[in-house]
């Protein structure tokens, strides 16, 4: 017995996929090469080229989701290939999900356009520039797809909106034109006008002014002659007009040792919240949520980094402060109120105040229960 399936390779096994096309067929003598080709007539094997790049597309049957992608390396394991985790979010893939494998030929791209899914990536400089370099490590673009690229230790996510000449093409040396759709969720900045605040304080007659020595002049000495006589017409002085001069205004609370930069408009000042705008349990809810095991697994695969927590856990704590502190002045006003309810009908010393400091007579009876002296 022979077994035939020594050199059989892995995907003819894991991929039932034909492969159809012509070739123009040329004899082994032919071949370019060394010129000893004997072993070549031996056997009924032939020689076929090696097509680049190898592209792929990538079907999850169970969701109707589909992609494509390239090959980085042929090592992984019979019947398991190794994918992006994003590539993976957009195809509904779990761990060890199947996925079906398909080699196919794009068009090289012309033009693309990607939306970026958080108004963070407004932030970067030049944002071209970084996407062409980030898309160094693609082979293939397909609409529809959220692509993942990373930037200065931090992730940003942009949706490929349109390409063409088709819906999924080939980006591996082409001329391509990128454009960038507005981020999802930007709104643009509403232009508010300036809060000029009314002068507190009247304003001076500017005429008090004029007389003033405003310092350094300039051109106001006398003309001369290159002949040396002199000008026969005096100048004329003008007068200043009092309303061309500007009053400073000054700072009064300045303070020795504080620089204050001055500007043409003040911030309005930030209004303190009466209450909270959630209840409490609202904010240990999502702390628990933030440090969960789940979540803590999603951002560190998805980001790289840990989740911070600390905001709800600020939140919660300030929540439960106003709570108390509103508590507390609750009481307060309870114990006034009935302070002042037993004022009106009568001077009477309240229980809790005898708990707290007893009379000195305490032990003596009542008026009523006293003796009366005869």
């Amino acid at each position: 017995m022979f077994s035939f399936h020594v050199f059989d390779h892995p995907l003819s096994r894991g991929f039932q996929n034909r492969f159809s096309t012509q070739y123009r067929c040329y004899s082994v003598s032919m071949l370019a090469g060394p010129n000893d080709r004997s072993d070549v007539e031996k056997g009924g094997k032939s020689r076929l080229n090696i097509t680049y790049p190898m592209l792929f597309k990538l079907t999850n049957k169970n969701s109707d989701r589909m992609t494509h992608c390239g090959v980085l390396e042929f090592v992984a394991d019979e019947g398991i290939c190794y994918l992006p985790h994003w590539m993976m979010q957009n195809l509904l893939l779990e761990e060890g999900g199947l996925v079906q494998v398909e080699s196919v030929n794009l068009m090289v791209a012309t033009y693309s356009k990607f939306q970026p899914q958080s108004p963070d990536f407004l932030d970067i400089t030049n944002p071209k520039a970084v996407l062409e370099n980030a898309l160094r490590n693609f082979a293939c673009l397909t609409t529809g797809d959220v692509v993942a690229i990373n930037y200065n230790e931090k992730i940003y996510e942009l949706r490929v909106m349109e390409t063409k000449p088709d819906k999924a093409v080939s980006i591996i040396e082409c001329d391509m034109n990128v454009d960038f759709d507005a981020p999802l969720g930007y709104k643009e900045p509403e232009r508010r006008p300036q809060h000029q605040e009314e002068p507190t304080e009247e304003e001076a007659d500017p005429t008090s002014y004029a007389d003033m020595d405003l310092g350094f002049r300039a051109f106001t000495g006398n003309g001369n002659r290159l002949d040396g006589k002199l000008k026969g017409i005096e100048p004329s002085p003008v007068p200043l007009d009092p309303s061309d001069i500007k009053r400073g205004i000054p700072n009064y609370d300045y303070k020795v040792g504080r620089i204050t930069f001055i500007r043409n408009s003040r911030p309005l000042p930030r209004k303190a919240f009466d209450e909270p705008p959630r209840a409490c349990d609202n904010y240990w809810e999502e702390f628990k949520h933030c440090v969960s095991w789940s979540n803590g697994f999603h951002h560190y695969y998805t980001y790289g980094t840990v989740p911070s927590c600390q905001q709800w856990k600020n939140d919660y704590n300030d929540c439960r402060e106003w709570e108390e502190r509103r508590s507390a002045e609750a009481k307060e006003a309870l114990l006034k109120s009935e302070r002042d309810r037993v004022a009106e009908q009568g001077n009477f010393t309240p229980v809790w105040e005898l708990r707290k400091v007893p009379p000195g007579d305490w032990h003596l009876p009542l008026n009523q229960e006293r003796p009366q002296d005869s």
